[in-house]
């Protein structure tokens, strides 16, 4: 009954496999850049304002971080889909 399992699963996971291997496309990539930003940025604000104690300053902390960061993330996943291995 196990032994079923894992076969099943193993054929599931090489069936798959091949739809794994394409790369994404930018807009998903900028997506995604996008959401993960947005959570960062606000987990950013809010150690800034603890640290600081101010406000306006945590928020140009993250305004700050939100642009660059979200250009490293972006770079980051493109440069990661011309790379096969793992794939």
């Amino acid at each position: 009954m196990i032994a079923d399992q894992i076969l099943i699963n193993r054929r599931t996971a090489n069936s798959s496999y091949q739809t794994d291997i394409v790369s994404e496309q930018p807009k998903r990539s900028i997506a995604k850049s996008i959401s993960w930003r947005a959570i960062g940025t606000l987990d950013t604000i809010i150690i800034s304002w603890i640290i600081t104690g101010t406000l306006s300053l945590a928020f140009s902390i993250g305004l700050v971080e939100l642009v660059t960061k979200m250009v490293l993330y972006f770079l980051h996943e493109r440069m990661w889909n011309t790379i096969k291995w793992g794939r």
